[in-house]
């Protein structure tokens, strides 16, 4: 039967350069006179000596046409695509009628149509009705449980974004909060001592336990700075850790002209004349243990 889906292709398809490729190597499958085949793009690609886009776009002209039918409720060997060629079945139904028929049966001016659907018959061939089908029935579909779904064309591939207003790669928000920058890159809410700032909290926090106004504001500053020299060196931490911290530091911290535990290295206060560095050690610990923490 092959060879009469083919002898129609040749005398009277419309079709032109590679798309007549591809319909000849459908009709080329062709095994009975319902024109059914079946064929996947990689076929067809290497009969036609043509690009998969190029087969595809060449599919479409046919369906276009209405020279050729894509079976979807059916599946071939390997899940392949099942197509149908209609004219080239209903001429075949023609002389088949013209045969079984005289002449005057033959005039009675019905109108050409192609043979009812026998799925039963393409078993042989390896082609089946698919379990779920993947598009609704639309175009040609004879009435009867033992047929199958034509698709006139397939949707259009559409290129680029599906959707519009979003950016193709990438972050959508490339901000920060700029306070403590509680999400660097370094990890979730971990910083530096130097990124670290005095929130409105920790200072209040001062003020209402008294180191403010015994440290005053230059020497909270100066214990602020001194406390970033000694911990530049640390691991990141969270916000909360290094508040924790600064706030313990300045409670320990002394009040200007008071010994200082927590000078920084090379810029401490010089010892009184004729003290020992031991001597000078013991006077700072001594200080130390009268100073007031805020936490009697």
């Amino acid at each position: 039967m092959s060879v009469d889906a083919r002898e129609w292709v040749w005398e009277h398809s419309s079709s032109r350069g590679t798309a007549r490729l591809v319909l000849l190597s459908i009709a080329d499958r062709v095994a009975d006179e319902q024109c059914i085949a079946w064929a996947s793009l990689t076929s067809l690609a290497e009969r036609a000596n043509a690009s998969r886009s190029t087969v595809r776009d060449a599919l479409d002209r046919l369906l276009d046409s209405n020279e050729l039918e894509q079976l979807d409720d059916l599946t071939g060997p390997q899940r392949s695509t099942v197509y149908r060629l209609p004219l080239a079945a209903i001429a075949a139904a023609q002389v088949t009628r013209e045969q079984e028929t005289d002449d005057s049966d033959a005039s009675t001016g019905e109108p050409d149509t192609g043979p009812t659907l026998r799925v039963s018959a393409l078993r042989r061939y390896g082609i089946r009705p698919r379990e779920v089908p993947e598009s609704p029935r639309t175009g040609w579909n004879p009435v009867g449980p033992d047929t199958g779904t034509s698709r006139r064309k397939p949707a259009q591939r559409r290129p680029g974004n599906r959707h519009s207003g979003v950016p193709e790669s990438g972050p959508q928000n490339r901000s920060e909060p700029k306070v403590n920058r509680r999400y660097s890159s370094r990890g979730a809410g971990v910083i530096s001592a130097s990124e670290w700032q005095v929130d409105p909290d920790t200072h209040a926090w001062a003020r209402q336990q008294g180191h403010l106004d015994r440290l005053g504001e230059e020497g909270l500053a100066a214990a602020d700075e001194k406390w970033r020299v000694h911990r530049a060196d640390w691991k990141p931490r969270s916000a909360g850790a290094w508040a924790a911290d600064w706030r313990s530091w300045v409670a320990r911290e002394h009040a200007p002209g008071r010994p200082n535990l927590y000078a920084v290295p090379g810029n401490g206060p010089a010892k009184p004349g004729g003290m020992t560095r031991a001597e000078a050690h013991t006077a700072a610990l001594l200080a130390a243990l009268d100073e007031p923490t805020g936490t009697e």
